[in-house]
């Protein structure tokens, strides 16, 4: 290559990695695969190796990715916050390990730990005492989001014992659960917002944002990695995470002591299976030198330590053909494009579709019908297109155009300004959004009405039997026997569900009548301030944000929604037919005090209830519903399909577990 091509090369490198940083750190909303990233960054610093007269000290290959947001005060960090080199082969760990050798003429240890896929957080401590939480920021500065990260359960806000340094910095992870994650976006949905990407998406985002009480209710977790500090308990790492352990941090239980690299090896094999199995997202395993004193004889370079390293997984990535492309419009009026792709086997699962979330995602990736596209599951879990193999492209393939008008009814479509999907307006006579508000009323956690479901809707639909939510209560037997679904018994079930479903509390009622924006949560607040659907309707925007998590967009949502005589209409009809409006003393009042004081999981799946209504039950005989299990937990009910997981942590805990029969004979005394 010749000076002029390394010039436009170094050039285009640059502001590639500098755009990607933004999107990564500031945006949470990366483009591009780690690996990916890294294999940039390294183009790049080979060619400033070669040709040195390109330097720049503001090179991307110079400093380390920023993540700080404006709306945040800048915080210099006492120690640099740096980030770590990648390691993706054995080979390139052996490097590792020989330049350690080279440098160290003395037996070491190493300390292998997972590397978590989240937020990196710095924790100031004085006197015991949680004084300052800093993101990494450019590695020099941060942002302050103590008042977030104060939220987060698993960081102390005091110390145990008295044995700890006056002021020490402790640094880690802040994470999304993969259970919490799931929840979030499954509630996100059910208002019409966009799905977050992955659990490290989502953890970013929640770090920045400036409701601590939001922050608080999306259960963040975090475990810590690495004290700093002057007159620390020990010489090494090792023995300071189980110092820190003892003052009350989450480390990791699986941090691990290694004499060699064959030791190495032998936790980063047993970890690549082992980690699909964790409640929480990794993305490698990071391998430290142990001692202090030969951390500082091996030194820094500008952006990483030389006595760590990051072997980083590669995430699974197949090869194979897009063969179209549909544009799905769903309840809220979102459009959403998803690709239909040539089936093929990724992670154990055969992928036949991928959600291409927005015209601008569909433009970024220049995809095309036709393309052999590359496709990873985000987060080991949902498949998405990551690239497309332009090696293979037809000179004939033409860009996919992102229709102008509604696929269903032809009404032409709107994008909402700070919206990145286009929605359809015509909400009440656009089918797939009216189908998709009853199926959403009849859904679990909603009315919970079983017999029925989206086969079942589009029929009674298309046969002119139901137009909204209310009409399921007209339905007769015989208009249902008359349909080619239903027999006697299924028929009989499913007028006795609907029958069931008027008394479901007015809170599920509220979520499952489908106000944008309000989600499970929201319902259940906005029923136990206000008391009925009448005072809801009523509200000034003023009281509705009285509530907690009810903001502005939330409150002038409903405000609109009762402002349209349709739904007006629909409350009325729901009214007539016997539907709970209201709360009642018996949603609110605690039947018995017998699970009182005690902490319940539950796992699996349960015959004689819902998920969801074992929970009720347990918060109304005065138990506490909690997501995982610990050395606090009292009971674990334990159901159909269970997670391993649990059940072996709940013996090893010595946790009493119970089948969902036995619990019945306990809160009936």
């Amino acid at each position: 290559m010749d000076s002029q091509k390394a010039l436009e090369r170094i050039g285009f490198l640059r502001n590639e990695l500098n755009r990607h940083n933004y999107l990564y750190y500031v945006k949470a909303q990366p483009e591009i695969s780690d690996y990916d990233y890294d294999q940039l960054l390294r183009e790049l610093i080979d060619l400033e190796k070669q040709f040195p007269e390109f330097d720049d000290p503001n090179s991307p290959s110079r400093r380390v990715g920023s993540d700080i947001s404006q709306e945040f005060v800048q915080v210099r960090h006492k120690y640099p916050m740096l980030s770590l080199a990648n390691a993706y082969s054995y080979s390139e760990l052996t490097d590792f390990d020989n330049r350690i050798r080279k440098a160290l003429p003395e037996p070491f240890q190493y300390v292998c730990e997972l590397k978590f896929d989240g937020v990196a957080i710095g924790l100031t401590y004085r006197n015991g005492r949680l004084v300052q939480a800093v993101t990494r920021g450019d590695g020099t500065m941060g942002d302050d989001v103590t008042v977030n990260v104060r939220t987060i359960r698993t960081i102390p806000l005091e110390l145990h014992g008295a044995d700890f340094p006056e002021e020490f910095e402790i640094r880690g992870e802040i994470f999304m659960p993969r259970n919490v994650f799931d929840e979030i976006n499954s509630e996100r949905e059910d208002i019409g917002e966009t799905p977050f990407a992955n659990p490290r998406n989502a953890a970013a985002g929640t770090l920045k944002l400036l409701n601590s009480a939001e922050v608080a209710r999306r259960k963040l977790d975090c475990t810590l990695y690495y004290l700093l500090g002057e007159k620390l308990p020990a010489d090494n790492h090792y023995e300071n995470m189980l110092k820190a352990k003892e003052w009350g941090f989450k480390v990791s239980e699986h941090m691990t002591l290694c004499n060699n690299l064959t030791e190495v090896q032998h936790f980063i094999e047993h970890w690549d299976k082992a980690r699909k199995k964790l409640p929480f997202d990794t993305d490698g395993v990071v391998i430290k030198i142990n001692s202090y004193r030969q951390q500082n004889i091996l030194g820094l370079t500008a952006k990483t330590p030389r006595w760590a390293v990051a072997f980083k997984y590669k995430p699974e990535r197949v090869s194979t053909e897009l063969l179209s492309v549909d544009f799905q419009v769903g309840r809220t009026g979102a459009v959403t494009p998803v690709a239909n792709l040539k089936p093929v086997k990724l992670a154990g699962t055969t992928v036949k579709r991928a959600s291409l979330h927005n015209a601008d995602q569909i433009q970024l990736l220049d995809i095309r019908v036709g393309d052999w596209v590359f496709v990873e599951k985000g987060g080991e879990i949902i498949p998405k297109i990551v690239g497309v193999d332009q090696s293979k492209r037809s000179l004939f393939s033409k860009p996919i155009d992102f229709p102008g008008a509604c696929p269903e009814c032809g009404t032409t479509l709107v994008r909402p300004e700070g919206e990145a999907r286009h929605f359809c307006p015509n909400q009440y006579g656009c089918p797939p959004q009216i189908k998709g508000r009853i199926e959403h009323f009849i859904s679990r956690k909603a009315l919970n009405i079983d017999g029925l479901g989206e086969e079942t809707v589009a029929l009674l639909f298309d046969n002119n039997l139901i137009r909204d939510a209310a009409d399921l209560y007209s339905l007769t037997r015989e208009q249902l026997l008359a349909l080619d679904r239903f027999a006697d018994k299924s028929a009989d079930n499913a007028i006795m569900s609907i029958e069931k479903s008027k008394s479901v509390p007015f809170p599920r009622v509220l979520f499952g009548i489908g106000i944008r924006y309000v989600g499970e949560t929201t319902a259940k607040k906005l029923a136990q301030h206000f008391g009925s659907i009448d005072a809801i309707a009523t509200a000034t925007v003023e009281q509705l944000v009285e509530v907690e998590d009810v903001g502005d967009r939330i409150a002038l949502s409903i405000i609109e929604f009762f402002s349209d005589e349709r739904n007006r209409m629909l409350i009325d009809k729901l009214k007539a037919a016997g539907v709970q409006m209201a709360v009642s003393s018996a949603d609110t009042s605690l039947l018995s005090d017998r699970l009182k004081g005690m902490s319940i999981v539950i796992s699996g799946t349960f015959s004689r209830v819902s998920r969801d209504e074992l929970k009720e039950l347990i918060a109304r005989h005065g138990g506490k519903n909690v997501s995982s299990i610990s050395a606090s937990t009292s009971l674990l009910i334990a159901g159909e399909n269970m997670g391993p997981a649990k059940l072996e942590k709940a013996t090893k805990l010595g946790i009493k577990i119970i089948d969902e029969e036995e619990f019945f004979r306990i809160i009936e005394g």
